[in-house]
């Protein structure tokens, strides 16, 4: 395989554990469409490489990813109609998250700083969560954007339906801690030794028998699908992109993504984010 010619993310392989980093760190890492795209690329390549056991989704630069490019998404989609939207995003943001959730091999999010809205569906996408000690998660799109929430609503099965009610309707940023505390993350460590520390629990996982485990992540998630992870945020999916299109989120929209980035930080107090 080869996994090379990348520009939106940099990938690296060290054993068994294949790496894909969000490269776009004077952005934020905020997910343009090529990023997610190239992302998508990596992942249907790695599904199929005997050489890769082990995935590790992080970020360059200071943080994991300040959710999707909206500047872009405005640019490029601001004139779709619903219709549009529904397409465009069941295979893009959705597709993504779930090409993630739905990977054969073990997925690990390696977090360090903002992990924001479409960067918070992405990382806990993954089987394992393990953040340093700067890491903060927020989705602040109810406010911001006007929007209910980002494409796959898991937050009510990584952190609970309370919690993930306050989170949500608040708008409000967690930190590492709170994240350990609530099981969205495994680990939390200093952030110097982030990286150390992800690799050797993914190098530790590589060690399993690849078949075994493959089948034991199959059985995992199945188990969580019966229990309607999957009919929750398909649901879910239909509602978010009909919030799109209402009076509300067209009026944010009008105002201008500059407005609207400034509201999300005012609300929840954000002082890292680039996009939402």
């Amino acid at each position: 395989m080869r996994y090379d010619g990348y520009s939106d993310i940099l990938v690296e392989q060290d054993g068994f554990v294949l790496r894909i980093s969000h490269n776009r760190p004077t952005r934020r890492n905020a997910e343009s469409e090529l990023l997610l795209a190239e992302m998508d690329d990596v992942l249907a390549q790695s599904a199929q490489d005997d050489s890769v056991r082990v995935l590790v989704i992080g970020g360059e630069g200071s943080h994991f990813s300040a959710g999707h490019d909206v500047h872009e998404g405005m640019a490029k989609r601001g004139d779709f109609d619903a219709a549009q939207t529904w397409t465009w995003e069941l295979e893009h943001y959705y597709g993504n998250a779930m090409r993630i959730w739905d990977h054969p091999k073990p997925t690990i999010a390696e977090v360090r700083g903002a992990c924001i809205a479409g960067g918070f569906m992405v990382a806990n996408s993954c089987d394992l969560l393990i953040a340093s000690e700067d890491a903060f998660f927020s989705d602040p799109v109810l406010h911001s954007l006007g929007v209910c929430g980002v494409e796959v609503l898991l937050h009510p099965w990584v952190m609970g339906l309370r919690k993930a009610k306050e989170f949500l309707y608040c708008g409000t940023r967690i930190s590492a801690q709170d994240a350990l505390d609530l099981g969205i993350a495994n680990q939390i460590v200093p952030t110097e030794v982030l990286r150390e520390t992800t690799m050797s629990v993914a190098h530790h996982i590589a060690k399993a028998p690849p078949v075994s485990i493959r089948m034991m992540k199959r059985s995992l998630n199945r188990t969580a699908d019966i229990m309607g992870y999957r009919s929750s945020v398909s649901a879910h999916f239909d509602t978010h992109v009909l919030a799109q299109t209402g009076p509300e989120a067209k009026a944010i929209a009008a105002q201008g993504m500059g407005a609207s980035i400034k509201r999300s930080k005012t609300t929840a107090a954000i002082s890292a984010v680039g996009d939402t």
